[in-house]
C-alpha cells in the first residue's frame, strides 16, 4: 500500500460528503442510516460549502484514488458541530473506506494533522459515539472527555495539557 496525502480542495467536497456518511459510527448489528441523514442540518455542517475560512484537511490516497479525509472546521456564530468546544478550536472529522481500515492509516492521518496543528491551533475537538472503536484510537492520541452530548463524549486535544 502506498499512500499519499494532500490538501483538501473545495473540489474535494464530494468525496468529502462520502467520508462523511462512512464516519457515522454503526454500531454492530445495527443497520446503516439511510443516505438522507445527511442532509440534517446537525450532519451536512460538517462537509457544506467545503473550503470556507477555517476549513483544513489532508485526503489520503492509494495512488490517483481517493480513500480517506480527514479535515477540520471552525465554527463560528450560532453554527457548532457536536464537538464544539471553542470558536478557536476546530472540530476534526476523519474517515477512511472500509478496505483500508484497521491498517494504522487512521492513526498515520491523526498524527500527521496534530503535527500540523499544533502551529496553528489552541487544540482539537471532537465527538465519537461511546462505544465506537475510534474511541480508543482518540484517548491514545491525548484526547480527553470534557462533555457529553446525548451518547458521545465531547473530547479535546490541548496542548497545553499533552506537552
Amino acid at each position: 500500500m502506498n499512500i499519499d496525502f494532500r490538501a483538501l480542495l473545495p473540489s474535494d467536497e464530494p468525496f468529502l460528503w462520502e467520508m462523511l456518511y462512512l464516519a457515522l459510527y454503526i454500531p454492530q448489528g445495527k443497520p446503516p442510516f439511510p443516505r438522507e441523514v445527511l442532509n440534517e442540518p446537525d450532519i451536512a455542517c460538517y462537509v457544506q460549502d467545503w473550503g470556507r475560512p477555517g476549513d483544513w484537511g489532508l485526503l489520503a490516497g492509494d495512488g490517483a484514488m481517493p480513500v480517506g479525509a480527514i479535515w477540520l472546521r471552525q465554527w463560528s456564530g450560532d453554527e457548532k458541530g457536536y464537538g464544539y468546544v471553542s470558536p478557536l478550536i476546530p472540530e476534526l472529522s476523519i474517515a477512511l473506506l472500509p478496505k483500508y481500515r484497521n491498517l494504522g492509516l487512521g492513526t498515520h492521518m491523526l498524527e500527521s494533522v496534530i503535527s500540523i496543528a499544533r502551529e496553528r491551533y489552541p487544540g482539537l475537538s471532537l465527538s465519537v459515539v461511546d462505544s465506537s472503536p475510534a474511541r480508543q484510537l482518540y484517548e491514545r492520541m491525548g484526547f480527553r472527555k470534557v462533555g457529553q452530548i446525548m451518547d458521545s463524549p465531547i473530547m479535546l486535544l490541548d496542548w497545553k495539557i499533552i506537552g
